[in-house]
């Protein structure tokens, strides 16, 4: 199954609030991948990268730059319920 996303929000913790096609809605924390994942890093350094946010043409990916992007299945599977 692929996973779509249909809307991708970000909050002031380095948090995504995403809604998925199947209605399905998650808050995933960013907070792990910046501090473990080289080049993740840059969200916090860089000011405004994090709100940048984007979602990909076939709504699958949302991403910050051509470094930083994060797949909707691990945001589906990791991301907590609201």
């Amino acid at each position: 199954m692929i996973i779509r996303i249909k809307s991708v929000e970000t909050e002031n913790d380095y948090k995504l609030k995403v809604t998925f096609d199947d209605g399905k809605k998650v808050v995933y924390d960013m907070n792990d991948d910046i501090d473990t994942l080289p080049g993740y890093c840059d969200l916090k350094k860089i000011t405004g990268l994090f709100s940048n946010v984007q979602l990909d043409s076939s709504r699958t990916i949302v991403y910050w730059n051509d470094y930083i992007d994060l797949p909707s299945d691990e945001i589906y599977e990791f991301g907590k319920p609201f």
